[in-house]
C-alpha cells in the first residue's frame, strides 16, 4: 500500500517541476549575436567609453572658446580704537580669450578626435573578440550535444550488452563474471555520459552569460554542427588582413596621437596672445560715532591684451619634444612589430586550416569504417565468434572515431573563426555569413 501511494506523489512532484520550467525558445547562431551586441557586458562598458569620448571631442575642451568668469565680494569690517564699521562690496564680470598659443587650440581639437577614432576602435576590437566568443561558444555547445550523442549510442550499446548476459545468465548461457564486466563497462559509461551532460550545462550557462541572459535559460539549438570547406587564397587573406584588422588600425591611430604629441610639445616654443576685458563694480560704507555714514560706489570697465613668451624653460621643452619623437618612433615600431606578427598568425592558421580540412575528410572515412565494424562485430560477439573483449575494443574504437570526427569539425569551425577575425571580416559581414 506504502508503495502505491508514493507513486502518486512522484508523479505530481514531477509534473510540479515541469510546470516550473520556462518554456525552451529556439536559439539560432544569428539570435545569440543579436543577444550579446546588445546585453554583452563589455560592449555595453565600451560603448559607455566611446560617448565619453564623442562628448569630450568638442571646440569647448580644446579651448577655442572664451571663458566667462563672474566674482562677488562683501568684506565687514569693525575698528575697536575709533569705533569705526565699514563695508566694502565688491563684484567683477570678465572675458579672457586666448587668441594665439602655437596653434594649440587645432592641435587639440585634433588629438580629442583621434581619441575618440581610437575608443571606436576599442569598441571595434571589442565586439570582434564577442563576436568570436559567441560563434565558438555556440559551436562548444553543439560540440557537446554531439558527443553527447556519441555517449548516449555507446552507452545504450553497453545496456544492450548487459541485458544481454543477464538473459544468457538466466538461461545458463553465460557466468557470473560475463555479467559483472558487462556491468561494469556499463556503468563506467553511464558515468561519461552523466559528465558531459554537467559539462554541457556548464557550456550553456557561460553562453548566456555571454550573451547577458539569466543564467537559468534553456534553449534549443537548431544549427546544423557542420564546418564549411571553404578554400582561401593566402594573398587575398594578407591583403585583407593589412587594411581591415581592427588591431593594426587602432595602431595606426596611436602613431597618429604620438605626432599630435610632438606638435604639441613644439608648440611650447611659441608666444601666447590672450584678451582680457570686463567690468567691476565696487560699493563702500562706513561709519564712526562721531561721523555720519559715508558711502562711495564705482563702476570701473577694462581692458587688457596680453603677450607671453618663455625664453628660457631650462630645456624642460627641448626634452618633451625629444621624449616625444622617440615615443613616435616607438609607435612607428610598434606598427611594424603588429604587422610582422599578425602576419605570422595568419600563416600559421592558414596552413593549419588546410591540415584541419584534410583531417575532417580522413575521420569522415574512419568514423564510416567504425561504423561498419562495429554493426559487423555485433552480430559477432551474439553468435560467440568474438568474446567480449573484443566487442569493447571494437565499442571504443568506434567511440574514438566518433569523438575524433566531431572535434574536428569544430577545430574546423575555430580556425576559420579566428581568420574572419583576423582580417577584420565580422564588422563588415552580414548575419548570413557570420553562420
Amino acid at each position: 500500500m506504502r508503495a502505491i501511494l508514493k507513486k502518486p506523489v512522484f508523479l505530481m512532484a514531477v509534473l510540479g517541476l515541469a510546470l516550473n520550467m520556462p518554456a525552451q525558445d529556439t536559439l539560432s547562431l544569428s539570435k545569440a549575436l543579436e543577444n550579446a551586441l546588445v546585453n554583452n557586458y563589455g560592449i555595453i562598458i565600451s560603448r559607455a567609453d566611446l560617448d565619453i569620448a564623442s562628448i569630450n571631442n568638442d571646440w569647448g575642451n580644446a579651448g577655442r572658446y572664451p571663458t566667462i568668469g563672474f566674482t562677488a565680494s562683501d568684506n565687514f569690517g569693525y575698528g575697536i580704537l575709533n569705533e569705526t564699521t565699514t563695508n566694502r562690496a565688491a563684484a567683477g564680470i570678465g572675458v579672457n580669450w586666448t587668441l594665439f598659443d602655437g596653434f594649440r587650440v587645432n592641435l587639440s581639437k585634433i588629438r580629442l578626435e583621434n581619441m575618440e577614432e581610437l575608443t571606436s576602435g576599442r569598441l571595434a576590437i571589442t565586439i570582434e573578440n564577442t563576436v568570436e566568443d559567441i560563434i565558438l561558444g555556440y559551436y562548444y555547445v553543439l560540440l557537446q550535444q554531439e558527443q553527447l550523442k556519441v555517449l548516449k549510442t555507446v552507452m545504450d550499446l553497453s545496456v544492450d550488452r548487459y541485458d544481454y548476459e543477464m538473459k544468457r545468465k538466466s538461461l545458463g548461457g553465460s557466468v557470473t563474471y560475463n555479467v559483472l564486466q558487462a556491468q561494469n563497462v556499463y556503468l563506467t559509461d553511464k558515468a561519461n555520459y552523466m559528465s558531459m551532460e554537467v559539462s554541457l550545462r556548464n557550456s550553456v550557462r557561460n553562453l548566456n552569460y555571454m550573451m547577458g541572459i539569466e543564467p537559468r535559460t534553456t534553449w534549443i539549438f537548431d544549427e546544423v554542427f557542420e564546418a564549411d570547406t571553404v578554400r582561401y587564397d593566402v594573398l587575398d587573406l594578407l591583403d585583407k588582413m593589412k587594411s581591415e584588422n581592427q588591431t593594426l588600425k587602432n595602431q595606426y591611430i596611436n602613431l597618429m596621437l604620438q605626432e599630435n604629441e610632438t606638435a604639441l610639445r613644439q608648440a611650447d616654443y611659441a608666444p601666447s596672445i590672450a584678451l582680457g576685458a570686463g567690468i567691476d563694480y565696487s560699493h563702500n560704507w562706513s561709519r564712526s560715532s562721531d561721523n555720519p555714514a559715508q558711502t562711495s560706489q564705482g563702476l570701473s570697465p577694462y581692458g587688457s591684451v596680453r603677450l607671453s613668451f618663455d625664453i628660457y624653460s631650462a630645456g624642460v621643452r627641448r626634452r618633451a619634444v625629444e621624449i616625444a619623437r622617440i615615443n613616435e618612433e616607438v609607435a612607428q615600431v610598434e606598427i611594424n612589430q603588429m604587422e610582422h606578427a599578425l602576419t605570422n598568425q595568419l600563416l600559421n592558421l592558414y596552413d593549419d586550416y588546410d591540415v584541419l580540412i584534410a583531417l575532417l575528410h580522413v575521420a569522415d572515412e574512419n568514423l564510416q569504417a567504425a561504423e561498419l565494424n562495429m554493426s559487423i562485430s555485433e552480430e559477432k560477439y551474439r553468435t560467440g565468434v568474438i568474446n567480449s573483449f573484443n566487442y569493447r575494443d571494437v565499442q571504443l574504437i568506434y567511440l574514438n572515431a566518433a569523438l575524433r570526427r566531431v572535434q574536428a569539425v569544430y577545430n574546423l569551425v575555430d580556425s576559420r573563426t579566428q581568420l574572419t577575425r583576423l582580417t577584420g571580416g565580422f564588422l563588415g559581414m552580414g548575419a548570413s555569413d557570420t553562420e
